[in-house]
């Protein structure tokens, strides 16, 4: 099926936004981008915005509800791991049950109509613009980054450098298990004197 690489793109966004989710503390979830302005949205509140907004988008714009409430009964880190882990499962095997037709077919897009492809397309950059912000807030606590789409800082450096890819963990399951030993991933060797960016500072 022509549309089958949207459905393995959503199948890895759907592991990306579970890690990333999982390189924050427990502790983190009031962090805004600046403490007093409550235009950024704190930790809590992406991952309320993630649950809620995919929601929402796969009933009124895709015609696909896993029958489930968005958020998780307790708002905890790990409990919204677990809910979106689920619901996202759920809207992956819809997905890969559907023939070109539907993915062809339009459908309402706010107050304009699009295939149902475009809309899974911006859902996807939807989702990726929101873990990109987390991923800011996770460099402004100070912690270390495995792999999202390639190498990281922490995984070695630049691509060009040849840093390898180095994911927190190889599953989903694996993902649980590891947040069940306390958060065990796999070990990052930093950038051991490498450049991290593509302009360091010279000074």
């Amino acid at each position: 099926m022509k549309y089958d690489f949207l459905v393995e793109t959503y199948e890895t966004e759907r592991v990306k936004v579970v890690s990333v989710w999982s390189e924050f503390r427990d502790e983190d979830l009031r962090v805004r981008p600046r403490e007093v302005d409550a235009r950024g949205r704190s930790v809590h509140e992406q991952m309320v915005h993630q649950c809620v907004s995919e929601n929402l988008w796969f009933i009124n714009m895709l015609g696909i509800d896993v029958g489930a409430p968005p958020l998780p009964a307790t708002e905890t880190r790990l409990e919204f791991m677990k809910r979106y882990a689920e619901d996202s499962g759920k809207r992956l095997a819809s997905l890969r049950a559907k023939e070109e037709a539907w993915w062809e077919s339009e459908t309402r897009f706010f107050d304009v109509l699009r295939s149902c492809a475009w809309v899974v397309v911006r859902r996807i950059a939807h989702t990726a613009h929101h873990r990109g912000q987390q991923m800011a807030m996770l460099r402004m606590l100070g912690r270390d980054l495995h792999s999202n789409y390639g190498p990281t800082a922490d995984t070695g450096g630049l691509m060009q450098n040849h840093a390898p890819t180095i994911y927190g963990c190889p599953s989903l399951n694996a993902l649980f298990d590891g947040e069940a030993a306390g958060g065990k991933k796999t070990l990052l060797p930093g950038a051991v004197g490498k450049a991290v960016t593509e302009r360091p500072d010279k000074e």
